[in-house]
């Protein structure tokens, strides 16, 4: 059985505060999308699986990556699509390129490039289990929430999680779950499955694993 990754990589640079797609600055001398995909290809080699890799990106920006791959003289067996919108619209786009009746589909952030092999293998394996998994990590810092009416209370972080990707559900599944109309508090995929009524499985995270997203990151990550 086939399993599947589709790769979101539709960011802009404004947090960066750069005109460079984020997903195509350079981190260690290589676009961060490579980097990302690097990952997904190791875990291929690793588990010697079958992972048929699917990247979304906005069409302005397929061009770019095109000519980055030659520039980093980078080929990688990938399947390329065109994002759309929203999130929620470019994984559809992501998950409509697959034509398996069943598989396993994990979607991550193209921008997460320090995901590891072993990450990407629970999430696999839960899901193959349970029909999802999800990566998070506990809550390091004190938490309050911010009521309506301007006050505030404190939350027990204890409770809480930090979400992350690859998040990995059942295609059929996520297929479901992605034929009901777009919410705005479709955060994530694992937003997306629990409303079409699926239980959410999480499984540990990393603190490694960060999205970079502003100028920090990029140098936390160099």
């Amino acid at each position: 059985m086939t399993n599947f990754a589709i790769i979101v990589a539709g960011g802009s640079g404004s947090r960066m505060k750069s005109d460079i797609p984020k997903q195509f600055l350079l981190l260690s001398d290589k676009p961060i999308l490579q980097h990302t995909l690097e990952r997904f290809l190791a875990y291929q080699e690793e588990s010697r699986s079958s992972l048929h890799i699917i990247v979304v990106l906005p069409a302005r920006d397929i061009d770019t990556w095109t000519s980055l791959c030659e520039k980093h003289d980078f080929y990688p067996p990938v399947q390329i699509t065109v994002g759309g919108a929203t999130r929620f619209q470019s994984v559809l786009n992501g998950l409509q390129t697959i034509k398996a009746a069943e598989g396993l589909v994990a979607v991550h952030d193209g921008v997460r490039p320090f995901i590891t092999t072993d990450l990407i293998e629970r999430g696999f394996f839960t899901a193959a289990e349970t029909g999802t998994a999800v990566a998070a990590v506990a809550a390091k810092d004190s938490v309050r929430e911010v009521l309506p009416d301007g006050s505030n209370r404190a939350l027990d972080r204890s409770r809480l999680r930090l979400i992350q990707t690859p998040q990995t559900f059942r295609l059929d599944w996520m297929r479901h779950a992605f034929s009901q109309p777009e919410q705005p508090y479709y955060t994530d995929c694992a937003s997306v499955l629990e409303a079409g009524g699926y239980p959410i499985t999480l499984i540990e995270g990393s603190y490694e694993n960060i999205k970079i997203t502003t100028p920090e990151d990029l140098k936390k990550g160099a």
